[in-house]
């Protein structure tokens, strides 16, 4: 019903058990999205849109099965499927502005996509919103669902559609720090354990262990999309699939398997699905191993090109941006503090996402939204960090080679490959004699008459010095 309000404001008036709600006359969200809204008033973040498309594919496939099973007329259900189209592809104007941290197991956000796409379904057929005796948001956009088994669901495909590009991105970062390892093969500098001098090695063996690193991470990303593929929709409140056939549970899998691209499986087990978690904390878990080698690549990167002057200064990053309002010239390795912040970030979604997934309660977790709001968020920032990092740091990593072969020569590092020749003894006091004098090695080593010349040479030649095994 239209009404006029005292400041001239069109209004329609809708009801639930709790009592009646003006809603402006051209809005697309009803009573359950404004309730929401006014109860959830609480931070700046928004559900993640990702999770808004994946709901919206739900009540697509739903759309075609009950048309199919006979539950919804031809002009109803297509009128939904367009609903839905527009917005999972982002077609229709609306502003969702429902907070991401609710109560409700997420039932807000299902219901406000359900009232959305009711509304927009019936001004598609030229009806007015709010006409519900027609098109529902419960009886017709949800049916045979519940927010128990449409909101996993959603979130499965939304940690999927992210997962794919996240995984390219580090195959850019594995690419390109292959890159470096071919560059850099035949600089040999000092290797440091404990940052303490220790023994030679190329500066591409360096770039090669991050690379192999992310490519693991990588390789955990693409393969836990099979496990997340497992979904529990046609389970409703508790897995048990009450108030729905049982033709529609395996229908709509079937359905929503078209509308995503996706290769869903219906779970076995839909009450397991339906109230644990784990498998969020599993994909959680894999984004802080890679951001735990992402923080170790950004940390030895700062240290390596540290200076230039008073530092390591053995590579030297792209200089991006002044990095100094009082001192001329001072230029940070922004880039790589980026990504720490960002594996901080990461690692604190994580801690979120495990109490919030350990905190569920017997046949549903009421917690799940902030679960969505970590997981999904955490993806994105770490996809468009990598690819960032990949363009203004690792392409751009340059190499001082003079002053990688002055830090080699005036260490104690080449020492190690002598001790199979000398001793450790030998070798342990020949160092200490090294400090304490301005000579090289090889002047002390032939001074001694240890070892002639020609000797010296071939034991500290590249290749003995950093081969592997």
């Amino acid at each position: 019903m239209k009404e006029q309000t005292k400041d001239n404001k069109w209004v329609r008036i809708e009801s639930d058990s709790i009592g009646s709600k003006e809603i402006p006359v051209d809005a697309y969200y009803g009573i359950n999205t404004l309730r929401a809204l006014e109860n959830f008033s609480v931070s700046p973040f928004r559900v993640h849109p990702e999770l808004i498309k994946g709901i919206a594919a739900v009540k697509k496939a739903a759309a075609i099965t009950n048309f199919e099973l006979g539950l919804l007329s031809e002009e109803k259900a297509r009128a939904i499927q367009q609903a839905c189209d527009e917005i999972m592809t982002d077609q229709l104007e609306i502003e969702w502005g429902l907070d991401a941290l609710q109560g409700g197991a997420g039932t807000s956000t299902n219901m406000m996509v359900n009232e959305v796409v009711a509304n927009r379904a019936l001004t598609i057929l030229g009806k007015a919103k709010g006409s519900y005796d027609y098109i529902h948001p419960n009886d017709h956009v949800n049916m045979g669902q519940s927010t128990n088994d449409v909101y996993p669901t959603a979130l499965r495909i939304a940690v999927i559609k992210l997962l794919e590009p996240l995984t390219q991105s580090f195959a850019s970062l594995q690419q390109a720090l292959q890159e470096k390892e071919a560059e850099f093969a035949g600089i040999i500098k000092l290797g440091r354990t404990q940052l303490q001098d220790a023994v030679p090695i190329t500066l591409g063996q360096e770039f090669g262990a991050y690379a192999e690193a992310i490519g693991r991470d990588r390789w955990r990303l693409y393969k836990i999309e099979e496990r997340l593929k497992h979904i529990n929709l046609g389970g409703t409140a508790v897995g048990t699939g009450l108030n729905t056939k049982r033709v529609f549970i395996f229908k709509i899998c079937q359905n929503l398997r078209r509308v995503t691209g996706i290769s869903l499986a219906h779970a076995e087990n839909m009450i397991d699905i339906t109230q644990n978690m784990d498998i969020f904390v599993e994909v959680s878990g894999l984004l802080k191993a890679a951001s735990v080698n992402i923080n170790k690549i950004a940390n030895d990167l700062r240290l390596l090109s540290s200076g230039p002057r008073g530092g390591i200064g053995e590579i030297k990053l792209p200089e991006v941006q002044a990095g100094s309002s009082i001192m001329p010239g001072k230029v940070n390795p922004v880039m790589c503090e980026m990504m720490n912040q960002i594996s901080i970030e990461v690692f604190s979604s994580d801690h979120a996402i495990t109490l919030a997934a350990r905190d569920g309660q017997l046949e549903l977790n009421a917690f799940t939204p902030i679960i969505a709001h970590k997981l999904l968020n955490a993806m994105e920032i770490l996809k468009k960090g990598v690819d960032l990092f990949v363009e203004k740091c690792i392409k751009g990593i340059k190499a001082n080679r003079e002053r990688c072969k002055e830090i080699l020569e005036t260490s104690l590092a080449q020492i190690t490959a002598l001790v199979p020749y000398l001793g450790y003894d030998i070798c342990s006091k020949l160092a200490y004699e090294l400090l304490d004098s301005n000579r090289s090695l090889k002047e002390l080593l032939i001074e001694k008459n240890l070892l002639s010349e020609d000797e010296t040479k071939k034991i500290l030649t590249t290749e003995n010095m950093t081969r592997p095994g």
